[in-house]
Parts: C-alpha cells; sequence; structure tokens
C-alpha cells in the first residue's frame, strides 16, 4: 500500500474544500450521527479492541500504557457523549474576531476560517480517532489520522463507523484513516506539504521529538508530561495528598498526571511521611533526593536523570526545596511545559507561581488532572499543546481555525 498515504491525503485534500463551505447546521448533524452510529457499533469495535489489547499484552505483558489502548462500554459511551458535546458548541467558522474602519473608509474583518488538512500521528488511544474526527469536522476542517499500529484494528473499526455517519451527511471522505502499519508511512507524511496543512503529533515524549526533528510540515507539539505538584509551606495536609493521590494513582500512564512533588524544606519533616504513608497504600513507587530520603527512609534513591523522566507507571519522586523560588527554577529547567500546580493558602505566593512558571496550564489547589478538553468543556481535544505559538493547552475547536482578513471597499486605490 505504497500510495494509500498521497491518495487518502488528496482525497482529504479535496474533501476539505467541501467540508469547509458547509453549514454549521449540516456539520453539528454529521457529529452527531457520528455519535449514534458509534454506539450502534459498539459491539463491533470492542471486539476489535479486545483483539488488540490481547495482541499488545502477548508482546509487552508488563507495559503500563496497555491502559491506554483499553475500549470499554463506559470509555467509548464517553467518547460518543463527547462528540455530542462538540456537536453542540458554538460554531468558530466565520466568526468575527474584530472589525474596524481605516482612514481611507476600508471595512476590515479579522474572521475565524478553518486550518485545512489536519494530520495527526498517535501511540495507542483509539479514543484520539474519535475526539480528531469530531473536532476536525465542527472546524470545518478534514483528517489524515495515522494511528499505532498496537490499535489498527479499533482504529479500523472506528473509522468505518465515522465515515459510514460522514457518508449519510457530509462526505465521507473528510476523516481518511492510513491503514497501513509500515514504520516509514509516518516519516513520508511528516514530508507531505501541499497536502496537509499541519501536524499534530500524539506519544511518548521521544515520539513527539522524532515528529519535531523529521517534519517539514508545520508541527504542533503536544503531549509530554513531566508534571510538578509543589507543596508551599502553608498547604493544608490533607488536601495536597488527596491532590497528589488522585494525580499520581487515578491514570498513572496518561499525560496529565503527576510524575514530581516538590516540597517545602518548613513542613517537609511533617508532610514527606504522610504522603508516603498514603501513596504506599496503591502501590506507588517513591523515589527521592538526600534530603527527603533523609525524613523517610522507604523512599528510593534518585539519580539526576529522573527529574526529567516522565513515569507512564505508578513511580514517583519526591524533593524538597527551600523556597518558592527554587520549585519555579526547577519546573522551569526540568519540566516539559504541560499542567503544574501549588497547593498554598498563600495568594501572593499563589499568583507568583501561575505567572513565573511556564506552562501550557498552571493550577493552585486543585488536581492537574483536569488539563483535558472535556474537562475544560470543549467536548473533546486534538491534544495538549505545549508549545507558545498559534495554540497553547487543550486544543479544541477554536484551535483547529485560523484567521483571515476580509476587506470591504467602494473602489478605494493606494495613493502612496
Amino acid at each position: 500500500m505504497q500510495d494509500e498515504l498521497f491518495e487518502k491525503a488528496k482525497l482529504a485534500r479535496e474533501a476539505f474544500y467541501r467540508i469547509s463551505s458547509s453549514s454549521a447546521v449540516q456539520r453539528r448533524k454529521a457529529i452527531e450521527r457520528m455519535a449514534d452510529i458509534i454506539m450502534g457499533s459498539m459491539e463491533d469495535i470492542l471486539r476489535a479492541n479486545e483483539e488488540d489489547v490481547r495482541a499488545f499484552k502477548e508482546r509487552s505483558p508488563d507495559d503500563p500504557l496497555v491502559d491506554r489502548l483499553i475500549l470499554n462500554e463506559k470509555r467509548l459511551k464517553g467518547a460518543a457523549d463527547g462528540l455530542r458535546k462538540v456537536a453542540a458548541l458554538p460554531d468558530p467558522v466565520g466568526e468575527v474576531v474584530e472589525g474596524w474602519t481605516t482612514v481611507h473608509g476600508l471595512k476590515i474583518q479579522k474572521v475565524r476560517v478553518p486550518i485545512g488538512v489536519i494530520g495527526v500521528v498517535y501511540e495507542s488511544r483509539p479514543n484520539v480517532t474519535i475526539d480528531i474526527a469530531g473536532l476536525v469536522i465542527k472546524s470545518g476542517n478534514t483528517a489524515v489520522l495515522r494511528g499505532g499500529s498496537e490499535a489498527i484494528r479499533s482504529n479500523v473499526a472506528i473509522a468505518r463507523a465515522i465515515r459510514s455517519a460522514l457518508a449519510e451527511t457530509l462526505d465521507a471522505e473528510a476523516v481518511q484513516l492510513i491503514e497501513s502499519t509500515e514504520r516509514g508511512i509516518v516519516e513520508r507524511m511528516l514530508k507531505l506539504n501541499g497536502y496537509i496543512d499541519v501536524i499534530v503529533p500524539r506519544g511518548s515524549s521521544s515520539f513527539i521529538d522524532y515528529v519535531r526533528k523529521n517534519a517539514t510540515v508545520p508541527v504542533i507539539e503536544t503531549g509530554a508530561g513531566n508534571n510538578h505538584i509543589f507543596v508551599n509551606y502553608d498547604a493544608d495536609f490533607d488536601m495536597a495528598i488527596r491532590i497528589i493521590v488522585n494525580a499520581k494513582v487515578q491514570r498513572p500512564a496518561v499525560c496529565n498526571a503527576v510524575r514530581k512533588v516538590l516540597v517545602h524544606s518548613a513542613i517537609a519533616r511533617q508532610f514527606i511521611p504522610m504522603m508516603v504513608d498514603s501513596l504506599l497504600k496503591y502501590g506507588v513507587k517513591i523515589k527521592g533526593d538526600e534530603r527527603s530520603r533523609e525524613i523517610d527512609n522507604r523512599i528510593l534513591p534518585a539519580e539526576e536523570r529522573d527529574w526529567d523522566t516522565e513515569y507512564l507507571d505508578l513511580t514517583l519522586a519526591v524533593k524538597v526545596v527551600d523556597s518558592l523560588d527554587e520549585a519555579v527554577s526547577h519546573i522551569n529547567l526540568h519540566g516539559t511545559k504541560h499542567s503544574e500546580a501549588i497547593i498554598t493558602r498563600n495568594i501572593h505566593d499563589a499568583q507568583r507561581f501561575t505567572w513565573e512558571v511556564d506552562a501550557a496550564c498552571t493550577y493552585v489547589n486543585a488536581s492537574i488532572r483536569f488539563t483535558d478538553g472535556e474537562q475544560f468543556g470543549f467536548g473533546a481535544e486534538v491534544g495538549i499543546s505545549t508549545q507558545k505559538l498559534h495554540a497553547r493547552g487543550p486544543m479544541g475547536v477554536k484551535e483547529l481555525t485560523t484567521t483571515k482578513y476580509i476587506v470591504y471597499g467602494e473602489g478605494q486605490v493606494r495613493e502612496i
């Protein structure tokens, strides 16, 4: 299937001109129909997913990433509900962001328009196929999707349902799934300028780095989450432990889980043993710097590389710091600009932390697990952008648009 990528990208490009001129009502009905057919195809999708999960476990029986691969009735229903939420969102296409009249009498409008063909390369998580299909259609775009080989059966079943819905309502060619699992497909996709307008990678930090270094198509970086929670000297201990346990234990393999906890030295002797007690109940492996290990000998020694490691399992590293300044410096040095939190009662420190920490999402007294398009009210997300240009944080429908200027005149010509 050497030409599969080119042919499907070409079809997506051709479909874009039809989808971008469709009405908001047409796109809403198409997404609602996607949700209906996905629910009606649940048995087929879950059967395909069971085969993917079984094959993955045979190859990698202890890999924590299996959690990202698993679909069940609850998760599939959640994805379908997400589609309905996306369908109900205000339509971003054609929104006038601002407008003014120049001294020459020209009426200028800055208007939201679709980006074009969105290419998404991703590992595991077949629900991503559903989320992206809904978001690209809502925003008047089309998509070329290349999921990981570990989820190929699930993605094929999901794409079949999505394209069936689009065939009834808009255009089946608007969402293209690359079915070839040939490794070279991704590299070719990253260089398909003229057919794909932007690439969004989702996966491990090494995978995202590979995409960034090899793409000639513009890339929106997403995902890698070496995230921290800083427990300040005045923190409510019960609140802090509840937040840390939630952020570490609920789904440790996802990008918005916590990987590191920084504890202010003023409370370290009281707080760290309490935190360790709570985390060990859930089987968390805790590593730490020398100061934290002097306080609690159940903490294993951390190496320098640990501070840059995005643990995808029940591993957590702890470090004692002497000030807010030290915490912010550590986070800005080792973090991946995803999600960072402070637990404090001090509004001044809270404001400094949220302003000075370089991250897409900063939290005060709340779990970083909320960094999620659905939780933010977007219905779904294409990914969590950790870069600074165009989009940052959870990417919903507005982040899949760009702007153009529309200028109305009455015969004006420029004289200088």
